[in-house]
């Protein structure tokens, strides 16, 4: 069982949906040194993170998003902060207008 696990549903559509995918995954690459990597599927696509301390995925569809993390001893004592950081976030991303909101 994941330490967070954050669902969201859209009326992106895929193409969008991949494209805020992206901006998260840049993001938190930048942010957070994060390695990242996309795969693009006909229903779905799967990005996996990883760092010392977090493994988690992002699963997009053209209807939802699903992160799933699993946090390492020293960030699970923070995982109720990191999963409302990532909730905004990724909150502000699904609202923001085409071209959008950085993720912070």
């Amino acid at each position: 069982m994941p330490d967070i696990l954050i669902e969201r549903k859209h009326a992106l559509g895929i193409a969008s949906a991949r494209e805020v995918a992206r901006q998260w995954i840049q993001q938190v690459e930048q942010d957070y040194g994060l390695e990242c990597s996309y795969t693009e599927g006909k229903d779905r696509d799967l990005a996996q993170f990883s760092r010392a301390g977090i493994d988690g995925t992002v699963e997009v569809t053209a209807h939802t998003f699903k992160l799933e993390a699993t946090l390492g001893f020293l960030f699970a004592s923070f995982s109720q902060q990191i999963e409302q950081k990532i909730s905004r976030n990724l909150d502000a991303l699904l609202e923001a207008p085409k071209g959008g909101t950085r993720f912070a």
